[in-house]
């Protein structure tokens, strides 16, 4: 049994420890505190480690450098979710700690975990324990213990891994509501999962690596195309055209820009993504072969796929509608690389905002946001999706509305990686939060001074969610099971019953005062409008000095979001 690890079998210890947690990401979704329908720490988890996994496997040669390279920027674009930041976040810092090496002993495994604790704690803001942080922070101190020790690596890693089963089994004392629900922490249990399954690779159990692409976020949207609206029968450039080019040393922005006008003018659908070590393509053509040997002149190719979007078009369509939004996505980002080669002049402020449903969607866009980004319950976007966003709205200050809390942190981190524009993140956690702060906006104030005022009356807002229990629990002395439904205020459940009426109002009655002059009310998908009418004549008749509003939001999820301002 090895006593170091090298790059070699850091790479398969990494795309172990990912598989695995892919493989239990429900069980760790079922570990979410509130029993509502959006749990989803597990699949942030893995689309964040996945996001690295694929570009670590995309490696010809893994050395410890390229290796480390891979892990920290794929999980840090990828990152979704507060627990996929956080994952991102203790990657880098253990990358960053052993990039240099060539081999890593048990003194250098101790070093990187602790380098990787302390740079996880530092990215947030205000470090909860009982977390995934705690979990992480307990495995490295046992790490540095044993260190000195004369354990061998198994030794060590078993020791390590075992102990950070103890601190898991500890969460629930540190942070009180794991208790009340009978669950240990989420995030942590998917950092021990991840743990678990690189140490199975490490002691050379036999493990198949099958890392997919694994964008839920997408696949949730799937039921949104519309069939007939898939026109296939007069394309106009036959064959999708992807591929990676691997340059040999850096290519100015004028050449990048070239070489996106030559794919121009020989097809559409263009993607060119570019950085200091290669460059990635999707183009549409009749005519691949022009594609490759254009690509050849710049460096080597790699990843090379071909497919005739001729034929089998009704087959391909039922099997995999998310190919559609991927192609229309790819075409607005070629629409924006285009825009960018050329002069614009650019605004002085723009808006990023994310919610589910397209009611909401609507709603931001009238208050003159310019991108909406599909996300929020269940869907959280990653920073990736938020800096692709900000790269298509022409202005120099970009105010980011995360609406969600689990969506905070992927927005700071993409204001932290954008070069070009200054991202403002308004730390919005719902979706009425964020057009508050959208209304309060002045164009005529500073960004310092929007953004004190934006955070200040966003903060004011009251926030109500209906939704559905989907397992038996007790918490917030709330007695609770299955299928009841749930009014979910700010930081606590406000009512629990059987009817979805009875208990809005219920949840309304603990949100409103004497200061209370507006209730806004968003119906989701599952909610007709005859329903929210009936809803708002009990709410007026129940609050009469209230002006009530009803919107139809179109949010998956959750029954109504009700807001008393």
């Amino acid at each position: 049994m090895a006593n170091v690890i090298d790059a070699a079998l850091l790479s398969r210890m990494f795309l172990a420890g990912a598989q695995n947690l892919d493989a239990n990401k429900e069980y760790i979704n079922q570990l979410n505190v509130f029993p509502v329908p959006d749990g989803d720490t597990g699949t942030n988890m893995t689309l964040t480690i996945m996001s690295a996994a694929k570009d670590v496997q995309a490696l010809d040669n893994k050395n410890m450098a390229d290796l480390c390279k891979a892990i920290s920027t794929g999980s840090l674009r990828g990152a979704r979710g507060n627990s996929g930041v956080i994952l991102s976040q203790l990657l880098r810092g253990f990358t960053k700690s052993v990039r240099e090496l060539e081999e890593i002993d048990v003194p250098a495994l101790a070093a990187a975990m602790t380098k990787a604790a302390d740079t996880a704690y530092k990215a947030v803001m205000k470090p909860k324990e009982g977390t995934i942080l705690t979990v992480a922070r307990g495995m490295a101190n046992k790490a540095e213990e044993l260190a000195g020790s004369d354990l061998t690596m198994e030794e060590f890693i078993s020791a390590v891994i075992s102990y950070g089963d103890e601190v898991l089994d500890h969460t629930p004392d540190l942070l009180p509501v794991l208790k009340q629900a009978g669950v240990v922490d989420s995030g942590g249990q998917g950092l021990i999962t991840v743990c678990k399954g690189a140490f199975d690779a490490f002691m050379g159990k036999e493990i198949t690596i099958n890392i997919q692409p694994a964008d839920t976020v997408k696949k949730n949207f799937t039921q949104m195309v519309p069939k007939a609206d898939i026109d296939t029968a007069n394309i106009k450039y036959g064959y999708c055209t992807e591929f990676i080019v691997l340059l040999e040393h850096p290519l100015p922005d004028e050449e990048v820009l070239a070489f996106k006008s030559y794919l121009e003018s020989i097809g559409d659908s263009i993607v060119c993504v570019a950085d200091d070590e290669l460059i990635k393509i999707h183009v549409h053509t009749n005519n691949p072969g022009l594609a490759f040997e254009k690509a050849l002149t710049l460096g080597a190719l790699d990843r090379m796929k071909i497919d005739n979007m001729r034929l089998e078009h009704e087959e391909k369509l039922e099997k995999d509608a998310n190919r559609i939004l991927e192609l229309q996505a790819e075409e607005a980002a070629a629409n924006a690389a285009k825009a960018k080669a050329k002069p614009v002049e650019l605004k002085e402020y723009g808006f990023v905002s994310v919610c589910a449903g397209d009611g909401l969607k609507e709603i931001f866009e009238s208050l003159n946001v310019d991108y909406v980004i599909s996300g929020g319950q269940t869907m959280n976007p990653s920073t990736s999706d938020f800096l692709d966003a900000v790269e298509q709205i022409p202005a120099k200050t970009i105010f980011a509305l995360p609406n969600n809390k689990n969506v905070i942190l992927a927005a700071e981190q993409a204001a932290k990686l954008s070069k070009d524009k200054k991202i403002i993140v308004i730390p919005t956690k719902t979706v009425p939060q964020g057009i508050t702060a959208v209304i309060n906006f002045d164009p005529a104030s500073t960004p310092e001074d929007n953004e004190a005022v934006m955070k200040e009356e966003s903060s004011k807002v009251k926030t109500g969610e209906v939704t559905y229990a989907t397992r038996d629990t007790c918490i917030d002395g709330k007695q609770i099971a299955v299928d009841d439904i749930m009014g979910i205020g700010d930081s606590k459940i406000l009512s629990v019953g059987q009817s979805i009426n009875d208990t809005t109002l219920d949840m309304l009655s603990q949100m409103v005062d004497d200061d209370t002059v507006l209730i806004s009310v968003y119906f989701g998908a599952d909610i007709t409008q005859e329903d929210a009418d009936v809803l708002v004549g009990q709410i007026t008749e129940k609050f009469p000095s209230c002006d009530v509003d009803v919107h139809s939001g179109g949010q998956p999820v959750y029954y109504y979001i009700v807001s008393a301002e």
